[in-house]
């Protein structure tokens, strides 16, 4: 009877043993990577849903070119069950997971938490790749603090540190950890805040409250000592002629104000970091 509803296309099989019906498939990659995941995990019931497949759960940012639903789905069993294996639609994994390093997603199934998620992803990157993964994770968490976050929560060093603290708690050797920063909006200026650091550029405020005739405004970097405002565009900016006037003006203040204002483009933090580092480091007379 099964083989007769996959053929007629009214089931599709997730795996061996696990079928779901063909109008409940997702149209998102990200929605039917989870779906896969949970299918593993419906299949294994001593599996956690981990790594990647949490990333996805949590909406964990890839930190390289590959985004995390590309990947084969991924399970984590208790050490001594003789689960680990790399298979080409899922990768098992052993490792020992307290229960307050359990949790469950939406539909129930469960999946490591933010901390252990992003401790487990983090391993082996590189800095500037890490702090990616750490911001997110630390905005979320900071999310979790507060009933209704605004921007000065992001700021805030009480909740930065809690956030700080619930990852550490999982792993407090994480590379990276004492620099992560949830003020930080996007994987770009994570990117950013890393590179800036290895090349020993000082250390800027991020999204810090600046008073103007125009208002407050939120530059993604400042160098107090140097008067310099930082700015990392994404392509939106210059693909929507609403926001890139809104930009200029923006700017116009700033530079009206005596500061100085550099700007990079995402794709450049990206690829060729040390053209953006220089640029900087050029503003700021280095």
């Amino acid at each position: 009877m099964i083989h007769t509803q996959v053929a007629a296309g009214r089931l599709m099989r997730l795996r061996h043993g696990v079928y779901l019906g063909a109008n409940a498939w997702p149209s998102t990659p990200s929605e039917q990577h989870v779906l896969l995941a949970r299918a593993e995990q419906v299949a294994n019931p001593d599996g956690v849903i981990s790594h990647q497949s949490a990333a996805v759960e949590w909406g964990l940012p890839a930190p390289g070119f590959t985004p995390w639903h590309e990947l084969p789905a991924c399970l984590t069993f208790p050490t001594g069950r003789g689960h680990g294996s790399q298979q080409r639609i899922a990768r098992h994994r052993l490792a020992s997971l307290p229960e307050a390093e359990v949790s469950r997603d939406a539909a129930g199934y469960p999946v490591t938490s933010l901390a252990r998620t992003a401790s487990d992803v983090v391993v082996g990157l590189e800095l500037p790749q890490a702090l990616v993964l750490l911001d997110a994770a630390a905005r979320s968490l900071v999310d979790s603090f507060v009933t209704d976050p605004r921007r000065r929560d992001y700021l805030n060093p009480r909740l930065i540190e809690a956030a700080r603290e619930t990852i550490a708690t999982v792993n407090p050797r994480l590379d990276g950890l004492a620099l992560l920063h949830p003020a930080r909006e996007s994987a770009a200026e994570s990117l950013s805040a890393g590179h800036f650091h290895l090349a020993g550029l000082p250390t800027p405020l991020f999204q810090a409250p600046i008073e103007t005739p125009a208002g407050t405004l939120f530059p993604d970097f400042y160098w107090p000592q140097h008067q310099l405002i930082g700015e990392c565009d994404g392509a939106i900016k210059g693909s929507d002629p609403a926001a890139y006037v809104k930009e200029k003006r923006r700017e116009q203040v700033f530079l009206d104000l005596d500061f100085g204002v550099v700007r990079w483009l995402g794709g450049e933090i990206m690829t060729v970091p040390a053209r953006v580092v220089g640029r900087v480091g050029r503003a700021m007379g280095l």
